[in-house]
């Protein structure tokens, strides 16, 4: 059941970025960001959450190049997709 749960919400996030959503990186969680992004696996996207938790929000889509092993080409391969949210506490 729990299988079936996870397959069945990894086609979601997918269906979201296909139809023009973006991925919050300020929320998403790890699973997410490695499933809807090109050129981030689980180890990346577990990168940014760590990064996120211990610097804050990231103000901007372009910060993700603060990230060790996130460069530039990643975060442009990836702009059209990317959001960024600021949390009401950070605001």
């Amino acid at each position: 059941m729990l299988k079936k749960l996870l397959v069945a919400s990894l086609f979601l996030f997918n269906a979201l970025v296909f139809a023009g959503e973006s991925v919050d990186i300020n929320s998403a969680d790890a699973a997410t960001l490695a499933n809807a992004l090109q050129g981030i696996g689980p180890v990346k996207a577990e990168a940014i959450v760590a990064y996120r938790e211990k610097h804050g929000p990231f103000k901007s889509v372009d910060d993700l190049v603060m990230v060790q092993g996130i460069g530039e080409k990643t975060v442009e391969m990836n702009r059209e997709s990317l959001g960024v949210s600021m949390p009401k506490s950070a605001q």
